[in-house]
C-alpha cells in the first residue's frame, strides 16, 4: 500500500488549517524599506518609501488572504492587522 503524503504547514498552522500571512512593512538600517512575512529573516522586496511598500503588500495581502503590520521608522507599530 503506497504512504499517503500530506503538503507542508504554512507558518507552523495545526493539522488541517492554513494560517494567514501576515506580511510586515518596516525601515531596514540602510534606510530602505522592506516587505517581510511575520518572523521571516530576509525581505520580500525593498523600496525607496513607506507608502510604495505599504502598496506593495496590500496587493500581497490581497491575493493571499493576509494582512500587513506597518512599523514606523522607529520600529514601533504604526498599525496593525491593515
Amino acid at each position: 500500500m503506497a504512504e499517503k503524503k500530506t503538503a507542508p504547514k504554512k507558518d507552523g498552522a495545526a493539522d488541517g488549517q492554513e494560517r494567514a500571512r501576515n506580511y510586515h512593512v518596516a525601515k531596514r538600517a540602510d534606510g530602505k524599506w522592506q516587505v517581510k512575512f511575520a518572523g521571516g529573516e530576509k525581505a520580500i522586496k525593498l523600496f525607496d518609501t513607506q507608502a510604495e511598500t505599504i502598496a506593495y503588500a496590500k496587493k500581497l495581502a490581497q491575493n493571499q488572504e493576509g494582512s500587513i503590520s506597518i512599523h514606523k521608522k522607529d520600529g514601533k507599530m504604526r498599525k496593525q492587522k491593515y
